[in-house]
């Protein structure tokens, strides 16, 4: 195998183990030597595995040897997505790409019905979709979106590579809307099964579940659930 393309894959590897909570903070590798072993490789293909994984803060080296960061990797928060939505027509922050699979037309449970005051068998946009970096998934979430807003932006209801990034920014222009409103609603849970085949964890390990509203005086322009694996973290600064 092409040294570049496994030190790829070691790199994908631990960066999936780590993420995912599979090395816990403070847990050593093995040895370089070890490594090479076990991968079938040369110690200095590792050696750049390794490196890669030290640059994005997720290990750290000391004469004893080779660890998982006892840093916890950051993630974006709804705050700073909303605020790369205003300043760059963008959702997602650099590296980070999303597969969108599911974007339709339906009737909304009642909670959501609520949070958009919609009456009884009204229709809402729904998509569904995975974000991460790499092959590593970092967000798993579903945005609801007004159904009337899908004939002024029909990419709202497109699964099609490349249409999510950026969409919320085409909508709040097509509707001449401005969000001047949001809330953040947070707790820590099990994964239910759908969460973790979304993320690829094992059903009920602990994820951090959310509910992000976005809106102006006219309502509600987005209401968004997400959750995202343990070990990362997401925080934001506010005024006081």
């Amino acid at each position: 195998m092409p040294a570049e393309k496994t030190f790829t894959r070691i790199t994908d590897h631990y960066r999936k183990l780590i993420l995912t909570g599979g090395l816990a903070a403070g847990t050593k590798l093995p040895s370089n030597k070890e490594l090479a072993v076990k991968w079938g490789v040369a110690v200095e293909t590792v050696r750049k595995a390794l490196s890669q994984l030290q640059v994005e803060k997720l290990i750290r080296t000391s004469p004893r040897g080779t660890f998982v960061a006892d840093e916890t990797p950051a993630t974006a928060s709804p705050a700073d997505r909303l605020a790369a939505v205003r300043n760059t027509m963008r959702t997602f922050m650099d590296g980070e790409t999303s597969i969108v699979t599911a974007a339709q037309l339906v009737v909304p449970p009642v909670y959501v019905a609520d949070v958009f005051d919609l009456d009884h068998g009204d229709q809402v946009v729904r998509r569904e979709y995975v974000a991460g970096r790499s092959n590593v998934r970092v967000l798993f979430a579903v945005d609801w979106f007004p159904a009337q807003f899908a004939v002024l932006v029909p990419d709202l209801l497109s699964t099609a590579p490349g249409k999510n990034d950026g969409l919320t920014a085409r909508v709040l222009e097509a509707t001449d809307r401005t969000i001047t409103t949001a809330r953040d609603d947070m707790h820590g849970r099990a994964a239910d099964a759908r969460e973790a085949a979304a993320l690829g964890l094992a059903i009920g390990a602990p994820i951090l579940a959310g509910a992000t509203r976005w809106g102006d005086a006219a309502g509600i322009v987005q209401y968004s659930e997400w959750c995202l694996p343990t070990r990362l973290t997401i925080g934001y600064e506010y005024g006081v």
